[in-house]
């Protein structure tokens, strides 16, 4: 897969550096994945929940954090829309970020 915005990723490793293996590790995986559904997906992922509007959410190390992506599985492109705590998530609910 494609990623794109691997920025995010950089930048939240910046503020919380304990969760820099476990976002590599998530990277790496999607990289050289070849999913073409959800169902697939959710086979490497198991606490994966789908959100909507082709969104994805992912807990990172052991539930401490989210990712959101957007993922088009037949232009294999991964859109990171927001790398986050839980609390910060949780805000998205009260705003339209997502």
């Amino acid at each position: 897969m494609v990623i794109i915005t691997k920025k995010r990723i950089m930048d939240f490793i910046h503020h919380h550096p304990d969760a820099s293996q476990a976002l590599w590790r998530w990277y790496e995986l999607v990289k050289y994945a070849n999913w073409s559904n959800f169902g697939e997906m959710r086979s490497a992922f198991n606490s994966l929940d789908a959100v909507g509007n082709n969104r994805y959410v992912f807990n990172i190390k052991g539930n401490h954090y989210r990712l959101i992506a957007m993922i088009f599985f037949n232009k294999r492109i991964v859109f990171i829309r927001f790398v986050g705590t839980h609390e910060e998530y949780d805000s998205l609910y009260d705003c339209s970020l997502m």
